[in-house]
């Protein structure tokens, strides 16, 4: 009834006219609901979690949504390559694509949100908090995985076409408003980000750290921006005039709306120093254009948040125009998007878009396309009737392939040890398990548990908490001493948020059996839940609080019987950590268990590399090559560092597959492996493109979206954000691998470029067109890459991307490819950070690769007789 009513009270107001643009119309239907709204509905509305105003038929609305690679919610969804993989393929329609699907996705959770009685939940909201497209400039940033790389160029592209496959065609009515993230410069270190002042010089904020957010707005029409956590030249992200005012309020004349990154606000005064309190800092950040603040406490269910906006009106800090401004700005939103009617229907995209087979398959195929082939003396595609070894901490895990950012709820995941074995049969197939590994950790599939009853799955008995939640640290709640709702789970995951009949505050009991598949060692661990596991009559496990997972799990080793079943009983509660059960069956005799499994073999692939529990966000991890989120050395860890050593010197070929988020030192295996592929982390799919890319089912198209250093000691120190020495366009070193890189199973020849200078001069616009032919014996996939050198000027970088196309081709096909490039395209910037068009003699090069990086390809000149200065 309440949305009903809501309609009915919102659409009371006088409409717009007919002949009104969309945005206007919006508009002034949003102030007409803030000139109804009192002072306290209107503080309240200020922040990510908006509470109902029934009053005014104004249904609850939370703005937190997070959708990198995959809508998250509570039911399970698709999930797609980590966008650092996204970035590797090279691939902007594709990316477009995943990103239409990923918005039907987040536009269904919002349906289940209003069917179940839900909305104002994590998750709910017809917004997202993505893309992430500040620059990969450090390979030791934790949250690079998020990005689409080191270069501006790659990242604008990939962020428009993000942007508008979430928005869909009309930016005025969104399906799911994008929001940009982490507006700009931030990039790591991820342990001092709420403390950190970064400076950096004009040259370097226009040339790397703000073109793919200037692309996002004024191309993409974006609808939203988050701010950062640290300060830029003394001011906090949240307040800077440089960012805020100047660039997106001024120079890209941006209309939507800005929310702070989560707690940003309170950076301004407790960490910043900023302000002096409270109330002044959450007026400078409304004053300099915050609309919307995301703030943590808001999980614990903190309902207090406006009275800090209250108190800076009170003391004349902020006025009722500066709230009702942001408030407009949100409703407007609101009102475009869907959620609220008046402008345009309400969105009610069925649940059962969600997942569909066609998801399923695109999955696939941005798996697929995102794998990366560094190196092959002809071991692959591997050779009808070989035998593998199949190797490697890595090579059996599943919770890698999600990457960070990402629901623990999607399509059942296929590690590689599944995608080879439904690719090569068991026959064909050794596994050789690991011995114990900083990355072992997997969620418990729902094959391996049975409930009391022996039926597929868990028992789960859910409890409805009895009055309010607690609000203080140490109070317990209370819950019905009957279950609301008793069913079996697939696994150790709730549903409760999935209907009407209980609350978010719920108890969950999980009874059954533990049944595994294989005899062995296993080491097992639980999160978020109290409860224990019984092995052999006592407990294995016994856990007594609710721990959270932060970072490797505390795993128990425990020796499990095929087929045994073994008693569990766990209880989680709502409002505690997500619950988890996890496991990996590793080896008590990993050189014995390896040299025999090898010698069964023809071949090697080993699987190895590093996990989102390791990098990422402000994470409490400090073990060998890695902090606080952050990794501390390019090395593989030292366990799998000494596995490919071993494996190497048992004599087979030896493939190396690499999972990871960002840059690691390949230089061993360059020099040592037989094939190495950049598997990144591939999503639910993953396991099964890689087997399709060893078998040659598939082919390798991706190119690196960074460049791979040997060391750590061949770059500027991590919190220095200057540009010089780093990334393909300034780094003057030899990398292991560098930016564009990629092999493929054919190759492919480039015709002499055509240049068509526009009729005005090339200055303003040039044409540039080859032909590509396809050279080899077999079907491929090929990135052509433009790249431009510039004339010698000051402040320009050594080698610059500027065009890319992905194109597929038969063997003996031609096809034509043209490049148009803009007077942007062809510019660089100057120390004084304008942007030009300079004087002078360029070369374009369209190839496989960077120029001179001995790829095919083919280089051309061209000269500019007059500069063109551009706008910010």
């Amino acid at each position: 009834m309440m949305a009903l009513a809501g309609a009915a009270l919102i659409l009371a107001q006088p409409l717009p006219a007919a002949d009104t643009a969309p945005r206007a119309a919006a508009d002034a239907l949003a102030a007409g609901i803030v000139a109804r709204m009192t002072e306290d509905e209107k503080v309240n509305q200020l922040v990510n979690v908006a509470p109902a105003i029934p009053r005014l038929g104004i249904p609850a609305y939370n703005w937190w949504t997070e959708s990198l690679h995959g809508a998250i919610g509570v039911v399970p969804t698709t999930n797609f390559p980590e966008p650092i993989g996204l970035a590797a393929t090279f691939d902007a329609p594709l990316v477009h694509e995943v990103a239409g699907v990923i918005s039907v996705e987040v536009a269904a959770l919002h349906t289940l949100g209003r069917q179940t009685g839900k909305l104002g939940k994590i998750g709910t909201g017809l917004d997202t908090w993505s893309p992430n497209i500040n620059i990969f400039r450090d390979p030791r940033w934790g949250r690079g995985q998020e990005t689409y790389g080191e270069d501006p160029y790659l990242t604008a592209r990939l962020g428009v076409a993000f942007v508008t496959g979430m928005q869909g065609p009309d930016p005025e009515h969104p399906a799911v408003i994008a929001t940009p993230k982490h507006f700009a410069v931030h990039s790591g270190p991820e342990p001092s980000r709420h403390v950190d002042d970064i400076w950096i010089s004009d040259h370097d904020l226009e040339d790397t750290y703000l073109p793919a957010f200037r692309a996002a707005i004024v191309e993409g029409k974006a609808g939203s921006i988050m701010c950062a956590y640290n300060r830029v030249a003394g001011q906090p992200a949240c307040v800077s005039d440089v960012l805020l005012r100047q660039h997106l309020r001024g120079a890209w004349g941006f209309t939507g709306y800005v929310v702070s990154d989560c707690d940003a606000v309170v950076d301004i005064y407790d960490h910043h120093r900023y302000a002096p309190d409270a109330a002044t800092g959450v007026a400078v950040a409304l004053k300099s254009g915050v609309d919307n603040e995301c703030n943590t406490r808001t999980l614990g269910g903190a309902t207090n948040l406006g009275d800090r906006y209250k108190e800076a009106l009170q003391r004349g800090l902020i006025t009722q125009t500066d709230l009702d401004r942001a408030l407009v700005r949100l409703f407007s939103a609101r009102l475009r998007n869907g959620d609220l009617p008046g402008v345009r229907p309400v969105s009610a995209v069925p649940v059962a878009a969600i997942g569909t087979p066609d998801h399923q398959a695109r999955a696939l195929q941005a798996a697929a396309e995102s794998l990366v082939l560094l190196k092959n003396d002809g071991v692959l595609p591997l050779k009808t009737g070989a035998k593998v070894a199949l190797v490697g901490p890595l090579a059996d895990a599943t919770r890698v392939l999600r990457g960070n950012y990402s629901s623990t709820q999607s399509a059942p995941p296929v590690s590689a040890l599944e995608g080879l074995r439904q690719r090569l049969g068991a026959g064909r197939l050794i596994h050789v398990p690991f011995g114990t590994s900083i990355t072992d950790g997997d969620p418990v599939p729902g094959s391996a548990f049975r409930t009391p009853d022996g039926k597929p799955g868990l028992k789960a008995e859910y409890y409805s908490m009895r009055g309010a939640a607690p609000t203080a640290p140490g109070m317990s709640a209370s819950y019905d001493p009957q279950p609301t709702v008793t069913r079996v789970e697939q696994a150790m995951i709730s549903t409760a948020a999935r209907g009407a009949q209980l609350s978010e505050e719920n108890k969950v009991v999980w009874s059954g059996f533990l049944v595994p598949p294989e005899t062995g060692t296993y080491r097992i661990a639980v999160t978020g839940v109290k409860g224990e596991l019984t092995v052999d009559g006592r407990a294995a496990i016994a856990a007594t609080d609710y721990a959270r997972r932060d970072g490797p799990l505390q795993m128990t080793e425990v020796r499990l019987i095929k087929g045994q079943r073994y008693p569990l009983r766990f209880q989680s509660e709502g409002s505690r950590a997500q619950a988890g059960i996890f496991w990996k069956r590793v080896s008590t005799d990993p050189d014995r268990d390896l040299a025999a499994g090898v010698a069964k073999a023809d071949v090697v692939v080993a699987v190895v590399g590093l996990t989102s529990d390791l990098e990422g966000e402000e994470m409490p991890v400090k073990v060998e090559g890695f902090a606080g989120g952050d990794k501390t050395s390019l090395d593989l860890p030292a366990d799998q560092r000494a596995l490919l050593e071993k494996a190497r010197a048992l004599g087979k070929p030896l493939i190396v597959v690499v999972m990871n988020g960002s840059p690691v030192n390949l230089a061993w295996a360059k020099a040592n492996a037989s094939a190495i592929v950049e598997a990144w982390y591939p999503g639910q799919a993953g396991g099964l493109a890689i087997a399709d890319a060893l078998t040659g089912r598939s082919d390798f198209g991706g190119r690196l979206p960074l460049t791979f250093y040997g060391s750590i000691d061949d770059l500027p120190p991590f919190n220095d954000y200057t540009m010089k020495g780093r990334t393909y366009r300034y780094f003057t070193g030899t990398p292991v691998y560098p930016f564009g890189y990629g092999l493929s199973y054919t190759s492919f020849g480039y015709a002499p470029l055509r240049l068509e200078p526009a009729a005005s001069g090339p200055e303003q616009g040039l044409r540039v067109t080859t032909e590509i032919t396809n050279t080899g014996q077999r079907a491929g996939s090929e990135v052509a890459q433009l790249y431009l050198n510039f004339p010698d000027e000051p402040g320009v970088p050594r080698v610059a991307l500027r065009g890319f196309q992905r194109l597929s081709l038969k063997p003996g096909e031609r096809r034509t490819v043209t490049f148009d490039l803009s007077p942007r395209d062809l510019s660089s910037v100057a120390p004084d950070g304008t942007r030009r068009v300079a004087v002078g003699r360029y070369r374009v090069t369209v190839g496989s690769g960077q120029p001179e990086s001995g790829v095919a390809g083919q280089s051309a000149n061209f000269t500019t007789a007059a500069a063109v200065v551009l706008p910010k």
